[in-house]
């Protein structure tokens, strides 16, 4: 029977600035986190709860991302992959398994299993999406303090009307994905 198994979940694929992240966390047999869902299902104000109670009750997380810059270099299914090897990879304890939301798993030197819609069925998967999700949510309030003209405190780098907006009328910033399409119709960059 297996016992330590890691859930890996991504979170920031789609968006046209900031890094992409990835977790990986070993819940246990007991670990007493109730309502884990997939992150996009749940209130920020019930993902933030979560992430503190998973943290505070799993055996083992960890967090790691890909830079814009190799997004940029790789593009973002690969630099995705590159974010949970990382992230696998900085566990204190070696899983028997690790279970990969999607259909895409990265070279790691554990037994891997895909699984589609993890995050909605399996309990590690979705505490990983919960962890991938606020961190990275954390992370794009960080570059409003530093980018405020493009309110990434309110659409956290997605595609929205108003960052594409925003993006038309004050160019790229050093955040931005130079490699997606919306950004390269802008091409200046804005420290």
């Amino acid at each position: 029977m297996i016992q330590l198994i890691a859930g890996v979940d991504e979170a920031g694929r789609g968006p046209l600035a900031g890094p992409v992240f990835a977790a990986c966390v070993i819940l246990g047999p007991r670990h007493g986190v109730a309502g884990l869902a997939d992150s996009k299902q749940l209130s920020e104000k019930k993902r933030d709860y979560l992430a503190v109670m998973i943290k505070e009750r799993a055996l083992a997380w960890t967090v790691a991302s890909a830079s814009v810059t190799e997004i940029d270099r790789l593009n973002i299914l690969q630099a995705t992959l590159l974010a949970m090897k990382r992230a696998v990879e900085l566990l204190p304890m070696i899983p028997e398994l690790v279970l990969i939301d999607g259909n895409h798993a990265p070279k790691i030197k554990v037994p891997v299993t895909t699984v589609i819609k993890g995050d909605a069925l399996i309990a590690e998967i979705a505490a990983a999406s919960i962890l991938a999700k606020t961190t990275r949510d954390a992370e794009m309030l960080e570059q409003h303090l530093i980018f405020p003209q493009y309110g990434f405190n309110r659409h956290k780098g997605y595609p929205t009307k108003e960052h594409i907006a925003a993006l038309k009328r004050y160019g790229a910033t050093k955040m931005h994905r130079q490699s997606f399409s919306p950004v390269k119709a802008v091409r200046n960059i804005s420290d």
